[in-house]
């Protein structure tokens, strides 16, 4: 039995059957995975029981791993995982849930507004692997927007506007938008806003796309509240239900997304239960500005 893709999405994302993620893939089944996340955006993995070593084996085969140095307010001595692994659980270095007020929960939970993967970085990531743990009792999903089907349905005159807009995007941004403000000078210095394009195109596909998250913050040439109000019209356009995918976990799933075609966000969740989700990234294919 070969590689099966069926859409589960209204007009994207894909769950895929007749793999095995814990063996080594045939070039066959790479071609496949790579093929399938330009079609659909995000493919989903059921029942797939992986251990950290079997994720990371699986990502590599399908690209260069992003590591995750200095991207949260874990320190180093307090990581569950190595930099291999963005740890985007909600549990510390005991696997105990973090205290309702413990500032890395509060950082964390700018994960619940649309963004896309490292979009704060010089070189944003291609791929997103994420692999469920473990998963509260109730809530957890993650929602997913289809950036390209965003874009094709705006107007021609918008279309035109939007070309050629730079963005800034920093994760003091997004996180300004919850209301936290508490970081350090070195904290700042680390997040200092990169340039991103507001319109990307996908190598493979040849699509344009909204290149949006809620990292994004001013724009070259707009007033600081132009900016802010035209990022948030297009984020309410783009996530209307009609572009909107959402995955409801199971233990075991793997999720994979194309940061390059999607936005995500995270629902809420019970702050005392454990949700340990494990992030493996894919290098992206190099700055969206030169």
């Amino acid at each position: 039995m070969g590689v099966e893709i069926r859409q589960v999405g209204e007009c994207f994302a894909g769950e895929v059957t007749g793999i095995d993620l814990t063996e080594p893939l045939s070039t066959e089944n790479v071609n496949a995975i790579h093929e399938g996340m330009d079609k659909y955006a995000v493919l989903t993995f059921r029942e797939q029981p992986l251990t950290a070593e079997e994720q990371l084996a699986f990502s590599k085969q399908l690209g260069d791993i992003e590591h995750a140095i200095g991207t949260s307010l874990r320190e180093d001595k307090d990581a569950r995982l190595p930099s291999t692994f963005a740890d985007v659980s909600n549990l510390d270095k005991e696997d105990r849930p973090f205290d309702i007020n413990d500032r890395r929960r509060l950082f964390a939970i700018g994960n619940r507004l649309w963004h896309s993967d490292s979009s704060f970085k010089v070189v944003p990531a291609k791929y997103s692997i994420l692999h469920a743990i473990s998963i509260p009792s109730k809530g957890g999903n993650t929602e997913f927007a289809h950036m390209p089907s965003a874009y094709d349905a705006l107007d021609d005159e918008i279309k035109e506007e939007l070309d050629g807009l730079i963005c800034e995007h920093s994760q003091i941004f997004s996180r300004q938008q919850v209301g936290f403000t508490d970081f350090t000078d070195e904290e700042i210095d680390r997040f200092k806003p990169v340039r991103q394009t507001l319109i990307r195109k996908h190598p493979a596909t040849g699509r344009k796309s909204l290149y949006l998250s809620s990292h994004a913050g001013r724009i070259d040439g707009l007033s600081v509240p132009d900016a802010k109000l035209l990022l948030l019209d297009l984020v309410n356009h783009a996530t209307q239900q009609k572009f909107v995918y959402v995955h409801e976990w199971q233990k075991g799933d793997l999720v994979m997304w194309d940061n390059r075609q999607t936005m995500h966000r995270v629902r809420p969740f019970p702050v005392d239960e454990p949700r340990d989700m494990r992030r493996t990234t894919i290098v992206g294919d190099g700055p969206t500005v030169v």
